[in-house]
């Protein structure tokens, strides 16, 4: 077993205040600045982790705002700690259980140990190497997968994560208390209440159009507040702002538009560059899952490309050349332009 590292504070990486705008350097991050990953596998890292809380929640029938603590834990967990310090699997399956105790839908630690390591051999690696399992020291499955209780490796899992779990803590500075971006989309009632917003093109049937339209907003801006828990923007923005990035992307996906030629901006509490930057991290997560429209993606580009020049005069956001705006920007360009190992 690994010594647990020092704990440097949190504040050192993220910022000192949940609800200032906490930009940071990908390239500071420990696992890049170790040189242990590049900022592209280390988001990829985040995201294969992220996907595995969302499907362990699922097994554990967690309330969604338990997993999406739990994301917000492990993200922030590897923001001080290296990828290489500590076990994903075993961190993840800590940040499982705190959530859950967090959020008041507490699981029982052997039932958390016992699905998170099925679901881990689920994988295809695994499945190739499933007649070995048996064969390595101190793992023993039954019948349906699952570790036994007995066994040496149950055991030495309880006790790392339930070390974890302080460690965690630790490192979090004791801040359970997670807002999430789905708080702030009670701002879609209001928005639509007071006729701020209008399809592209009007519905055949007027009556119909609040109803639906509330509906499909809503429906989507969760969509992509769930999406955004795979990436680090929990970590770059508070909530409020991720939600309202959501909204526009939302509206964009549903062809809706501002009223009396007003920009998004106009309407949303949020600043040019926070909406570009949230807006495309999304969107790059997204990119690459199946039955996803890419088309929209060049109309979604377009108006933030739009907005952005009678905002600022920026450059073409989809231009090959402006890829950077697609990361969270650096605190040190030269620093983020190092050939990393």
């Amino acid at each position: 077993m690994k010594p647990t590292p020092p704990l440097p504070a949190i504040d050192s990486i993220i910022g000192s205040s949940a609800t200032e705008e906490a930009y940071f350097s990908e390239s500071q991050l420990p696992s890049c600045k170790s040189g242990f990953y590049t900022a592209a596998e280390e988001r990829t890292t985040r995201r294969r982790t992220c996907r595995f809380l969302e499907e362990a929640g699922r097994v554990l029938k967690l309330p969604r705002v338990t997993i999406s603590t739990s994301m917000v834990f492990f993200h922030r967990f590897y923001a001080v700690h290296s990828f290489e310090d500590h076990d994903r699997f075993e961190v993840s399956v800590a940040c499982i259980l705190l959530a859950a105790k967090t959020e008041e839908s507490p699981k029982k630690l052997h039932v958390v140990i016992q699905e998170c390591f099925k679901l881990k051999n689920l994988s295809t690696k695994a499945k190739k190497q499933q007649q070995q399992h048996e064969e390595i020291p101190g793992v023993i499955l039954d019948k349906r997968g699952y570790l036994d209780a007995k066994c040496e490796e149950f055991v030495r899992l309880k006790d790392r994560i339930l070390l974890l779990e302080r460690v965690i803590l630790h490192t979090i500075g004791f801040e359970l208390s997670v807002n999430h971006p789905y708080i702030y989309f009670g701002k879609i009632k209001t928005m639509i209440a007071s006729r701020q917003l209008q399809y592209i093109q009007p519905l055949s049937s007027s009556s119909e159009e609040p109803g639906k339209m509330f509906n499909q907003l809503t429906q989507y801006s969760m969509n992509f507040a769930n999406d955004s828990m795979h990436t680090s923007l929990c970590l770059q923005f508070p909530p409020d702002k991720i939600a309202y990035a959501c909204i526009y992307l939302s509206g964009q996906f549903c062809k809706l538009k501002p009223t009396d030629d007003k920009k998004w901006l106009d309407i949303l509490d949020i600043s040019m560059d926070e909406l570009v930057s949230i807006g495309l991290q999304i969107m790059e997560l997204i990119a690459d899952k199946k039955g996803v429209d890419k088309s929209i993606f060049d109309s979604v580009r377009s108006d933030l490309d739009g907005m952005k020049r009678k905002v600022q005069g920026a450059p073409v956001i989809g231009d090959n050349s402006n890829k950077a705006a697609m990361r969270p920007p650096s605190l040190d360009d030269r620093e983020s332009k190092k050939q990393r190992i």
